[in-house]
C-alpha cells in the first residue's frame, strides 16, 4: 500500500508504549503513539505509521539509531521524546545533551516534517524519582527553547497535572498505565488540533492505605521493580536489549481498521 501521509514515532519506553499491555501488539505493548496513529488513520486512511521507539534508549541512541531511519521514511509528522533515561543517570551534562537534541530536531524539521516534542514529567510526588525534579525543570526549559527555535509543537507533560493521579500509572510506578497512555493520546491529538474519537478513561477510586499497609506496598514495589531497575543500571544493561522496533516500516497496524 502506498501512504501519502506518514507518521513516525521516536523515543524510548514512553513512546514504545510500556505500561499499556497488549499481547496482540509487537513487544506486547500498545501505547499513546499507536493510539494517535489509529485516530489519524481513522480520519484519513492515507496515513501510514511507524514506531521506532525502544524502551531503555538514551538520547544518543535515539538520535543515532532512529533519526536517519525516520528520515528514510519521508515523514510528514514525527513525535519524539528523548532524554528521560539520561536524566535518571547519576551524572549528565544537560546542556551538551540538549545541543544534540536541537540538532536532531533541526534535521527533522528541515526534512519538511511537522515535529511534536514533550517536556518531562514532574515527578515531585515520587520519593525516588522526585530527586531529579531540578534536572527535569532545566531540561524542560531547553525543550521549550528548541520548540520555539525550530517551529515544533510541544506537549507540556510537566503541566498536565492530571497525571499526578496514580491511577494513570502502571504498577511499576515508572510508566503510564493503559489509562495514562489513553489520556496522553488525547493530549497529543489536542496539541496537533486533530480530531479524535477517544473517550477519556474513568479511573477507579484507590482507597488510601493505612501506614503499615503502605510501607508493605512500598517494600514490595522496591523488591519487584526498583531493585531490578537499579541492578540493570549497575550492570549497564537495558530492558530494551534484544528488542526491535515495533513497526520499523510504515504500516496500518491491526487496530487501525476502526477507532476505539
Amino acid at each position: 500500500m502506498t501512504f501519502t501521509r506518514r507518521y513516525v514515532a521516536l523515543g524510548d519506553s514512553f513512546t514504545e508504549g510500556v505500561g499499556d499491555t497488549d499481547p496482540g501488539s509487537p513487544n506486547g505493548v500498545r501505547g499513546w503513539a499507536d493510539r494517535v496513529a489509529e485516530q489519524l488513520i481513522h480520519a484519513d486512511p492515507s496515513w501510514g505509521f511507524a514506531n521506532l521507539a525502544i524502551r531503555g534508549k538514551k538520547m544518543r541512541q535515539i538520535l543515532d539509531e532512529q533519526i536517519d531511519a525516520a528520515l528514510a521514511l519521508e515523514p510528514n509528522l514525527v513525535t519524539i521524546y528523548a532524554g528521560a533515561n539520561d536524566i535518571l543517570r547519576p551524572r549528565v551534562d544537560i546542556d551538551q545533551l540538549m545541543d544534540r537534541y536541537d540538532d536532531g530536531v533541526r534535521r527533522l524539521r528541515e526534512s519538511g516534517a511537522d515535529v511534536v516534542l514533550f517536556t518531562g514529567f514532574d515527578a515531585s510526588a515520587s520519593a525516588v524519582f522526585g530527586t531529579t525534579r531540578g534536572r527535569t525543570a532545566i531540561y524542560n526549559e531547553l525543550v521549550r527553547e528548541i520548540a520555539d527555535r525550530r517551529g515544533a509543537l510541544i506537549v507540556d507533560y510537566w503541566r498536565l497535572r492530571e497525571f499526578q493521579d496514580w491511577g494513570y500509572w502502571d504498577v511499576d510506578r515508572m510508566h503510564m498505565s493503559t489509562a495514562g497512555h489513553t489520556l496522553m493520546a488525547v493530549r497529543v491529538l489536542e496539541a496537533m488540533s486533530a480530531s479524535h474519537r477517544i473517550d477519556l478513561p474513568e479511573l477507579a477510586e484507590r482507597p488510601a492505605l493505612r501506614r503499615l499497609a503502605q510501607v508493605r506496598a512500598d517494600a514490595q514495589w522496591a523488591r519487584e521493580y526498583l531493585t531490578p531497575w537499579v541492578g540493570r543500571r549497575l550492570r549497564r544493561v537495558s530492558s530494551g536489549d534484544g528488542l526491535s522496533a515495533k513497526y520499523p516500516a510504515l504500516v496500518h497496524p491491526r487496530w487501525a481498521s476502526g477507532a476505539s
